[in-house]
């Protein structure tokens, strides 16, 4: 318990909590509140994402680079992949699809451009692995593809159903 207690000091966000209970008395409380219960959620997953990544972290520093890596590959989206199978048995297809697109820029191209301003405030020239950022490069191009290429047969799917095609 004293372990929990000085967690609890030390890190605040941890006392959000609460809000995950919360979220299931509002649920049965007031289900029609859909804004409340949504932004309920939302505040309840951040200290759940913050201790999933304190645990991948600990694992880390005890299982080396290499594991601990992995994790955090493999869980450092997990609450959307939570999001994402909910949606799935509610057969909300289009947000699915909407979220792992999302997942995809935000993790590609938005963390890679806030990286590269944060380093280019605190330290004026920087310095990289060339064959790293042609890596990260090909997966922004190969992302890039991914996204457009089903967008474009959709466009193109819809532009045979036309009037002017069918006369």
């Amino acid at each position: 318990m004293k372990r929990i207690l000085q967690e609890l000091r030390h890190k605040p966000i941890l006392w959000l909590l609460i809000l995950a209970p919360a979220v299931i008395v509002a649920e049965h409380a007031a289900p029609q509140a859909h804004t409340l219960l949504f932004v309920l959620s939302v505040a309840a997953i951040v200290p759940l994402a913050a201790l999933l990544s304190s645990a991948t972290e600990s694992v880390a520093a005890k299982t080396g680079d290499s594991i601990g890596g992995l994790l955090n590959a493999s869980l450092g989206n997990l609450t959307e992949l939570v999001i994402a199978l909910t949606a799935l048995r509610m057969g909300m297809f289009e947000l699915v699809k909407a979220s792992i697109a999302g997942a995809i820029v935000a993790n590609l191209l938005f963390m890679l451009g806030i990286s590269f301003l944060l380093g280019g405030l605190r330290h004026h020239v920087q310095e990289y692995n060339a064959a790293s950022a042609r890596l990260q490069i090909a997966m922004v191009l190969l992302a890039t593809v991914t996204l457009l290429v089903p967008s474009a047969l959709a466009g193109a799917e819809q532009f045979e159903g036309t009037r002017f095609v069918q006369a």
